[in-house]
């Protein structure tokens, strides 16, 4: 549904959360020199790193996301500004979900962590920023852990070979808009109006959070949904990706019996069999009802999603969560009930200093959801910074400030405060 004129000012600014979130060359301090480093994971995997450094520094702040290049982030001039290098790495997956495990992401983010650990830097501060926290969150678990007790296989059954890993402890963590992990962060924004996987178009009206009968309204008014219909809506989202888990879990364990039966009678088609992996579509992952109905856990943020402030564009296009997964990526990335990457669970293992920044107006991270990752961050000395912005720092509505250079300032000020700097 189009946008009425002169509606813009009061909604969301952004458009997938990037508009705003780079730095230009004229913003990095005097004499920053990068270098680009290939570098080889323990499972096989080549991946780049790229280093930011004036020279000298005793301390790098390390940065990644398991699928976007972060290169571009508006931290690292912030970073460089406070004394400290930036180190900026690269997924094997780079914008390809359907390659991505989280469990392979922790062995490509740990290749760099022994490339600066070997350069001889003596803090090593992991930077974890929206998707990236919870990957940086698992990283650090799995790091913390004796070899035997790391996780074993993915959520796809892949042996993740993580036991034998050598895994450097980070000195130190910061996250950035962190949201609770992909699959919690999906199980709220997908649509639980889709009456069929294999035609998205098929709608339950009744649970449709764009029907005018169920609280919707066009923008730049806010919707108002009931709380009887949020808590049916809820529990149909849950119920959407336990169907799809239901899905790749089956699909899984036909190609593991597919190749069990291979080692024992060597047949050519439970060959083939044990080699198809289906790459299948989730459309329609853009639906969080807090992103309409401004009344729903209330915080500064504007009317729209992570994507932009068109629902049918954002929800109905190409672009968007999840849109094409394999099994094994699905349950290792998307789904609430398989994924480890999870901000609850793992940031319980954080004993290292600890400074988390929220922006006050993210479309994606709510402040209940902020509140409950605090509160799951183990270390007593954890330090909180609210900050006035939108997901990634940028203004909330035209005309304003953003928040992005009072980040920079928050981080400069707790590195030196760690005596990391």
């Amino acid at each position: 549904m189009p946008l009425p004129e002169g509606a813009t000012d009061a909604i969301a600014t952004t458009t997938a959360g990037l508009q705003g979130s780079h730095w230009r060359g004229d913003h990095l301090p005097d004499g920053v020199s990068m270098t680009a480093h290939s570098l080889r994971t323990e499972d096989g995997a080549s991946v780049t790193g790229y280093l930011f450094s004036r020279g000298g520094e005793r301390s790098v702040c390390c940065a990644m996301h398991p699928r976007e290049m972060v290169v571009t982030s508006y931290l690292v001039p912030e970073v460089l500004r406070g004394g400290a290098a930036m180190w900026v790495m690269g997924a094997r997956t780079v914008g390809n979900d359907i390659r991505l495990e989280h469990e392979t992401a922790v062995h490509d983010l740990a290749a760099g962590q022994r490339f600066l650990r070997d350069r001889g830097f003596a803090h090593r501060i992991l930077v974890g920023t929206s998707g990236g926290a919870a990957l940086a969150a698992l990283y650090n678990q799995q790091a913390a852990l004796p070899g035997e007790a790391r996780i074993q296989r993915s959520p796809g059954g892949r042996p993740t070979k993580l036991e034998q890993a050598d895994l450097p402890l980070p000195s130190g963590l910061v996250f950035i808009s962190p949201h609770l992990g992909p699959g919690e962060l999906l199980v709220r924004c997908i649509d639980p109006s889709v009456v069929d996987e294999r035609d998205p178009l098929q709608t339950d009206e009744s649970l449709s959070a764009f029907h005018p009968g169920n609280g919707w309204h066009d923008a730049p008014r806010s919707a108002s949904y009931s709380t009887a219909f949020v808590e049916r809506y809820r529990a149909a989202q849950h119920a959407r990706v336990a169907r799809i888990d239901a899905f790749a879990q089956d699909a899984v364990a036909r190609k593991q019996a597919a190749r069990r039966r291979v080692k024992e009678r060597g047949d050519r088609a439970d060959a083939v069999l044990a080699a198809w992996s289906p790459i299948f579509n989730v459309w329609r992952t853009d639906a969080d009802l807090r992103c309409f109905d401004l009344s729903l856990d209330p915080s500064d943020r504007a009317y729209g999603t992570l994507w932009g402030a068109d629902p049918i564009a954002s929800n109905y296009g190409s672009v968007g969560f999840a849109r094409v997964c394999t099994p094994e990526s699905w349950l290792s990335n998307w789904s609430a009930h398989s994924s480890n990457a999870s901000m609850l669970r793992c940031a319980e293992s954080i004993t290292q200093p600890t400074l988390m920044i929220e922006y006050t107006g993210d479309n994606s991270v709510f402040p209940a959801d902020a509140q409950r990752i605090f509160d799951a961050i183990g270390v007593a000395g954890k330090q909180r910074a609210r900050i006035r912005g939108n997901h990634q720092g940028g203004p909330i509505r035209k005309g304003e400030p953003g928040g992005q250079q009072e980040a920079g300032a928050r981080i400069r000020e707790w590195l030196e405060a760690q005596r990391f700097v």
